[in-house]
């Protein structure tokens, strides 16, 4: 009995950090209403870091179940796409009316769409990147920008919701672009990796993000925001120099 209560807890472990990441974006649509727009930004950060553990537990337990596949998307679409726009929404993008909800349910609709592909395609794309930005990452890019601003005390200008309008509708398409984003999951990379070398990974790249949290993440997620079309021109070169060779007399 003993054994399969510990077996029961194991099984539980993975979908209780699931639970946390649907918490902390539910968090975050209540602490925008609230008008705490910094708090809600944070939030959804918090829900990016459980959302990588939640599967990390499930593979380190070997307790990787449909339910759980499913269920951490549902609490996505919540954490990553709801919410995000929301907050953005409630903060920059209803300065501009009807535009800014457009552009709301252009990037709610862009994680809705990006999640049920990613569950269908999962098993037939490079595992090397993601096709398309991932939807924690897109979620990065309009929390960071409301946190970055919030934090400075920049004014909320209307040339500001156009530019949240521009991040928000970029997010939104990019998520169902097929640009390739580095998605970390080397098999090769793994392997070359000791755990030391995480360690220090890990260390420093907190040691960095501390020196300015709101302005280093958004300078990190716009960087690898754009990088997948970076990724996807030198591809199309690779492929049309290959086409003009074989085209050459």
């Amino acid at each position: 009995m003993n054994d399969l209560h510990r077996r029961r807890s194991v099984y539980l472990l993975p979908n209780a950090f699931t639970t946390a990441n649907l918490f902390a974006g539910f968090y975050a649509i209540v602490q925008a209403m609230n008008g705490q727009f910094e708090v809600a930004a944070i939030a959804i950060f918090a829900a990016m870091v459980l959302d990588a553990m939640d599967g990390r537990v499930a593979r380190m337990t070997n307790t990787q179940s449909s339910f759980g596949e499913q269920y951490d998307s549902m609490s996505d679409i919540v954490s990553f796409g709801v919410a995000p726009a929301l907050v953005m929404y409630e903060y920059l993008l209803q300065d501009i009316g009807r535009w800014g909800w457009i552009a709301a349910f252009i990037y709610v609709a862009g994680a809705a769409i990006r999640l049920a592909r990613f569950n269908t395609n999962i098993a037939v794309v490079d595992s090397r990147f993601f096709q398309g930005l991932p939807s924690p990452s897109a979620a990065a890019l309009v929390a960071g920008f409301v946190w970055l601003s919030v934090d400075n005390k920049i004014p909320n200008y209307e040339f500001q919701a156009w530019i949240a309008f521009v991040i928000t509708t970029y997010t939104g398409i990019t998520m169902v672009s097929n640009a390739p984003f580095f998605s970390g999951k080397s098999m090769s990379l793994e392997r070359k990796l000791s755990p030391a070398s995480v360690m220090l990974a890990v260390v420093l790249v907190f040691a960095i993000v501390s020196v300015n949290p709101p302005v280093v993440l958004f300078g990190l997620f716009i960087i690898y925001g754009l990088s997948g079309w970076g990724v996807w021109f030198i591809r199309w070169r690779k492929i049309r120099q290959h086409y003009n060779s074989r085209q050459a007399p």
